[in-house]
């Protein structure tokens, strides 16, 4: 960084201009920032006749386009005065206006002084007067607060005397603050300068940074005032406090330009991939997302819910990624999944990427054991005979740590992080690259040359990079066997057979094999409305939608989740300490509370979505319908297996004893309403579904009568059917004495308590179905929930919607609306949370355990139903 602290510094250079688009893409990035210009000899050329003195075009465009941004505020601050200002420069009402060198913020000023005040600059304009007549050529200004006094165009000596005697004289007065400009010298009766000005708006507008261009003497005061992330700009030559130099205005007009195009990027997202045209990668630790062009967006290391080292789908380019594609560009010609595996190839034309998540191993050499891979390792096979650039961005902790790339023979070490990384790539030649806070490694590999596949691995959990003695092609089919091995035991149905077994390996992929539990997504804060705030976190597990995923695979004939996750729920009831009912509705992947919900402000968003979030305030609501899933799981599990273990039975007779305690309170209800509690519908029919189960399990795998689960039951059952029915709308509603519709009240059916041709059930189908749903998807309710925005379908409602259309007797449109669903699938048969049908895009975290469990679900159903 060059200062420019010498009148003989270079103006323009090309390092220096690199060093400045460096900075300008740093500070584009804060979450409020603010641009403070000079007016004459920045955003205007200095001309003779001051009058004629207008922005350059660019200059201009790029102001107001700046200050339309969020989050952006834009100021002029000149030594004009503010009347004069406005009416030379015309810049819109968003772009602060401040004059007379901080005098004038705005048009009330005058009116704010004090009589004293105004006595003094009587006195001071009647003295400037006496002696600008006795100076021929030399003009004064007037200005609310101050008078300046200009000597362009004047014989020098003449503006030598008149100066002169202007310090002499009224300069000198006690109450008198004096700017020396160029070839201008102002005399105010405030005590202000540009520095103090550009610190009042810092305050008043929040600036988490400031990027001030100046070209006079007067801006270094501003200059001087900068700190920590600002950027300070200087026009021309002098010596100067800025940190950075261009030679005319029109190269500020540049500089402008690029700040708002980078800002833009960074607001809007830098071409957002749709979010369900990202493949997953898994390995029972962690997942991994890729783009349709091969580019690794989103990994979390060491756990899924640890903090990400690629968040580009999140935070754009500065996040961190991992992106391979052909030297000559280009679309791929597809990506697809190898079949039954979560290996991904990505295809173009002379180039093919492989990637998949192996799981941790160790190699054994003469030496004793080396390990390669302490926790995961990411696997990247390029094969073909073109040439390829890579670049690899890893940025720790959502992009919070910087961290130093170490290319050594055989690769790169990461060096800066609590976790250790290392990228195993040999034959690959790194460049490093920085621009002052990120380091980023770049190559280009020949394919042809390379004699055979080139291949990456980046090693998490080790710095090590030691050669890996088994052939790649080996390890790709035994880290693929498992996936295979397993759908193979899967009792698929004929019903979408490709996509259910799709969805079945997402499920398994979600499954955090070490600890049981179950991720609800894989991602934070996927919008449910593009450019909204409905953004969560959902790397967690849900004690809800684990059990659901994991009664989705029982179904299939999979049992092996649903044991892990009861063992998994077992030590979280544990730790209750006795109380069931305090049961959280999710936990981390280790079982225990969540942190505070934060917010990374630094990260743009998935195309400009803030807040980016971290952690999940639900984690402290009572949602009293997470027990009747689990004991469905139970009763699932134990139909399966022909009997009950003994920390199921534990879990199940928790469950019952919780719906015991707490059934008759209001609760949050299934989605979560940061409202007050209510009765809701669908958290009273899982009571009743919890002890219904229950039941169900002691009389036919033993445990003897329980006549107190019977009654309790009953209660809860006639208690829901009678208040839970509303008159005015014909139908069982979100909430007791609320009349809005729900998507989940659909339940009232489909768990049982109702049979399929109950009236109230009919009625309640008809209603949602008129309220709810539109084309191929069902909204959950259209109720105010207390956030503003929109937001897409439920899938999982959608699928609800398919089984009461089947309980009801309506095949036809359960088939129709089913297809619907599935076509709105990525190319590789993933699906996000919700879909926009106005956009055709999916939203939400993704890919979300709720929507393929849902296929599943609907998939048997309908094939159950072509068997009869």
């Amino acid at each position: 960084m060059s200062t420019g602290t010498t009148p003989g510094n270079p103006i323009g250079g090309g390092g220096l201009e690199q060093e400045l688009r460096t900075a300008i893409g740093r500070i584009a990035r804060v979450p409020q920032l603010l641009i403070a210009c000079d007016y004459d000899g920045t955003l205007a050329p200095i001309v003779e006749d001051p009058s004629r003195a207008v922005p350059l075009p660019e200059a201009a465009a790029a102001v107001r386009a700046l200050a339309s941004l969020p989050q952006t505020n834009v100021a002029v601050v000149s030594g004009r005065a503010l009347r004069d200002l406005a009416a030379l420069s015309r810049l819109p009402s968003e772009v602060h206006l401040v004059g007379s060198h901080g005098s004038e913020f705005d048009i009330g000023f005058v009116e704010r002084l004090s009589p004293e005040l105004v006595a003094v600059r009587t006195r001071l304009r009647d003295a400037l007067r006496e002696i600008v007549a006795a100076h021929p050529g030399v003009r004064l200004e007037r200005k609310p607060a101050s008078v300046a006094v200009h000597t362009r165009g004047v014989d020098p000596q003449i503006a030598a005397a008149a100066v002169e005697a202007v310090r002499n004289g009224p300069a000198t007065w006690d109450d008198v603050t004096v700017t020396q400009g160029k070839e201008v010298i102002e005399l105010s009766v405030v005590a202000t300068h540009k520095g103090t000005a550009v610190d009042q708006l810092r305050t008043q507008l929040s600036a988490s940074a400031v990027l001030f261009i100046g070209d006079d003497v007067t801006d270094e005061n501003a200059f001087g005032n900068l700190h920590g992330p600002d950027v300070g700009i200087k026009i021309g030559p002098g010596e100067t406090r800025a940190q950075y130099r261009v030679a005319e205005p029109i190269e500020a007009a540049r500089a402008l330009g690029l700040l708002l195009e980078t800002r833009r990027n960074w607001l809007f997202g830098e071409r957002a991939v749709p979010i369900e045209r990202h493949s997953m990668l898994a390995n029972g630790r962690t997942v991994a997302l890729l783009t349709p062009e091969a580019k690794v967006t989103w990994l979390c290391n060491p756990k899924p819910d640890s903090a990400a080292i690629f968040a580009d789908l999140v935070g754009g380019s500065p996040a961190g990624y991992f992106s391979v594609v052909p030297e000559r560009g280009g679309i791929p010609l597809g990506q697809r999944y190898r079949s039954n595996t979560m290996t991904v190839e990505t295809r173009w034309s002379g180039l093919t990427v492989t990637d998949w998540l192996d799981t941790p191993d160790t190699e054994t050499t003469p030496d004793g054991p080396a390990i390669v891979s302490a926790d995961s390792t990411l696997v990247r096979v390029l094969t073909g005979r073109g040439r390829a650039q890579l670049e690899f961005a890893p940025r720790p902790e959502f992009g919070q740590v910087a961290v130093q790339l170490q290319p050594l023979d055989d690769g790169l070490l990461v060096l800066g992080s609590n976790h250790p990384v290392a990228l195993y790539s040999p034959g690959v030649t790194w460049e490093v690259v920085g621009d002052g806070v990120y380091e980023t490694a770049k190559a280009t590999v020949d394919l042809s040359a390379a004699g055979g596949p080139v291949v990456l691995e980046m090693r998490f959990g080790t710095h090590s990079l030691e050669h890996h003695r088994q052939p790649i092609h080996e390890r790709q089919a035994a880290a693929e066997q498992p996936w295979k091995d397993w759908v193979a035991t899967l009792r698929l149905p004929t019903t979408g057979r490709d996509l259910v077994a799709r969805s079945a390996l997402t499920l398994r992929g979600l499954c955090h094999q070490p600890s049981g539990s179950i991720l609800a997504a894989a991602t934070t804060s996927l919008p449910e409305e593009l450019g909204g705030v409905r953004n969560w976190d959902y790397r967690y597990c849900w004690l809800r939608d684990a059990a659901l995923t994991a009664r989705a695979l029982v179904d299939l004939g999979s049992t092996e989740e649903a044991e892990a996750l009861l063992r998994w729920i077992d030590g979280v009831v544990d730790r209750t300490g006795g109380h069931p009912e305090r049961l959280h509705p999710l936990y981390t992947v280790d079982g225990y509370e969540l942190g505070a919900e934060a917010v990374i402000d630094t990260l743009p968003g998935y195309a400009g979505s803030r807040p980016v979030r971290v952690g999940n305030l639900a984690n402290h609501q009572l949602q009293l319908d997470v027990f009747g899933p689990i004991a469905d799981l139970i009763a699932a599990v134990a139909d399966a297996r022909g009997s009950v273990r003994d920390d199921e039975w534990r879990v199940l007779e928790n469950m019952v004893e919780a719906v015991r305690r707490r059934w008759h309170e209001p609760d949050h209800g299934i989605w979560e309403a940061r409202l007050a509690p209510r009765h809701h519908i669908f958290s009273k029919v899982m009571c009743w579904l919890t002890v219904d189960r229950a039941l169900h399990v002691v009389r036919k795998h033993g445990g003897g009568e329980q006549p107190e689960w019977v009654e309790l039951r009953d209660r809860i059952g006639a208690n829901v059917l009678e208040f839970g029915w509303h008159e005015q709308a014909e139908a069982y509603s979100v909430a007791y004495g609320h009349e809005d519709s729900d998507a989940s009240s659909l339940w009232i059916g489909l768990s049982g308590l109702l049979p399929g041709d109950d009236p109230r059930f009919v009625s309640t189908v008809l209603k949602i179905e008129a309220d709810l749903r539109s084309g191929p998807v069902v909204y959950r309710y259209h109720w105010e929930d207390g956030l503003p925005g929109r937001e897409g379908g439920f899938h999982i409602c959608t699928s609800w919607l398919i089984e009461a259309y089947l309980r009801t007797g309506r095949r036809g449109d359960a088939e129709e609306l089913f297809t619907q669903m599935i076509d709105t699938a990525g190319p590789t048969g993933l699906l996000p949370e919700q879909y926009d049908p106005l956009t055709e895009r999916g939203l939400g975290n993704h890919p979300q355990a709720y929507s393929h469990l849902g296929v599943i679900r609907c998939a048997l159903l309908l094939d159950n139903m072509l068997k009869q």
